[in-house]
């Protein structure tokens, strides 16, 4: 009798197994989950107090239940986002089962106040999904202030922007050659770390001191606001004409401007006047055979504050360059770098070179750099550097350029510099007894830095001392 039984109570027991071996768990490595969207982009444009919600799914692909480990906001509870996993309000869960092939929803929710000031133009955050020793991330975007957001956006023919709302630019921002873009006085302009401003027109950026138009990351958090080379740059390209900066903040870029060949016609490619290019990673100006004329600006910490290469006609006046090293940027090349010449692919390309500099301060911090001018000389076309009523530092001779009552190696004694605290306070207040002072020749430029006039015997540097 039990014979009779024994193969109907092994089929059944087998088929138990195998029915409870299909309910385990996988746990290789190699497990797969998809997800319905690596990204969520809050791509709102708030104007008032608000909230948004969006999703993503997490698909179980494999043909045995899958366990994630956890699901949590990166940011956790000082995140501007909010999750709901799996029918829950939390920051993280954990031990999730997912059923073969099946998927869970995970809901994303953002609050902004787009009013505050303090908070940054794009939010961001990342959701951490783990799962057998496997990480997967999904990105969270959302715009966090209300302003004017343009992508890839093309000027094309005259266009005026104003500081009614801030403009936060993502991809590129391109004035169209022909084209003109004017900017009034307080205009903010922040790109995304992808955003280049490419000028193949003209730009005209004018501000007052009062309100200076800036050009910056779109990073304000606290972790960002000071962070180098968070956007490209300015590139005032071939066929651009006739550009003014007048009163201009440039900052926390990878390059400041970069201006390229010289204007078919009288004015200079790129004029600057009461200006700032601060904080900038590679170059704060750059020029390759082209035309400069800058008065009145401050040149500061930069990886090199200015190179002019492949010579150009270059015009200085009034303007303080120096560079301390900082905690983001290190000072290892000279603050002026000229030369007649550029090499590419072992080919050597020379153009004349004409610059003058006047009342313009040179200056580092020492110990690193011991020459903070370095003027090079490769071709035989005409060659004329020339400083006029300038400070600056060189432990060795300055070949390829005269001097005409230039002070060399006399401390600035500028007001106070903390590279640990981030000070760089570059007047002469404090210190009645600077080298600067009443030191510089009379110029056309009336007014400093600071919208401060200059006397008949003006102070050498940006700044004026009243």
């Amino acid at each position: 009798m039990m014979k009779r039984y024994f193969l109907p109570g092994l089929i059944f027991c087998s088929l138990i197994f195998f029915a409870c071996g299909k309910e385990k768990f996988i746990s290789s490595g190699d497990a797969l989950i998809s997800l319905s969207s690596d990204t969520l982009f809050f791509d709102t444009v708030f104007t008032t107090r608000g909230s948004v919600t969006k999703s993503f799914k997490v698909i179980n692909e494999n043909d045995q239940k899958l366990k994630l480990s956890q699901v949590r906001l990166a940011g956790g509870n000082n995140s501007p986002f909010k999750l709901n996993i799996d029918g829950k309000a939390s920051t993280e869960a954990s031990d999730i089962t997912l059923n073969a092939n099946d998927s869970l929803y995970v809901f994303v929710q953002v609050n902004v106040d787009p009013t505050d000031a303090q908070m940054p133009f794009i939010l961001r955050d990342s959701v951490e999904i783990n799962f057998n020793g496997n990480t997967r991330w999904v990105q969270l975007e959302a715009y966090g202030q209300n302003a004017i957001f343009l992508k890839n956006k093309v000027v094309t023919g005259s266009e005026l922007w104003t500081d009614s709302l801030p403009y936060v630019i993502s991809g590129f921002l391109q004035v169209d050659t022909g084209g003109m873009l004017s900017i009034t006085a307080g205009a903010r302009i922040y790109m995304h770390a992808d955003a280049p401003v490419l000028i193949d027109g003209s730009l005209s950026a004018i501000g007052t001191v009062d309100r200076r138009i800036t050009f910056a990351g779109d990073r304000l958090d606290e972790d960002y606001k000071d962070l180098p080379a968070a956007w490209p740059g300015i590139f005032f390209r071939s066929t651009s004409e006739s550009n003014v900066l007048k009163n201009v903040v440039v900052k926390n870029a990878y390059q400041g401007i970069i201006a390229q060949d010289l204007p078919s016609g009288p004015l200079p490619k790129v004029s600057i006047s009461q200006s700032v290019f601060q904080n900038i990673y590679d170059v704060g100006i750059l020029a390759l055979n082209s035309s400069i004329h800058a008065e009145n600006s401050l040149i500061l910490n930069c990886g090199s504050n200015i190179a002019l290469l492949l010579g150009g006609d270059y015009a200085f006046t009034n303007c303080t360059v120096a560079s301390f090293g900082s905690y983001y940027v290190n000072h290892k090349n000279p603050v002026l770098q000229l030369s007649d010449y550029y090499e590419q692919a072992g080919t050597l390309f020379t153009a004349p070179l004409v610059a003058e500099f006047t009342n313009c301060i040179f200056w580092g911090d020492f110990g690193t750099v011991n020459n903070e001018i370095l003027v090079a000389k490769k071709g035989s076309l005409p060659f004329d550097v020339r400083f006029y009523n300038s400070i600056y530092k060189a432990k060795d001779p300055v070949i390829n350029a005269t001097f005409t009552d230039c002070l060399l190696n006399a401390t600035p004694l500028f007001d106070s510099v903390n590279t640990a605290k981030n000070i760089y306070d570059l007047h002469f207040e404090k210190h009645p007894e600077s080298p600067a002072l009443n030191a510089g020749k009379l110029t056309p430029f009336l007014f400093d830095l600071d919208g401060k006039a200059r006397d008949a015997q003006p102070d050498i540097g940006c700044y004026e001392r009243n």
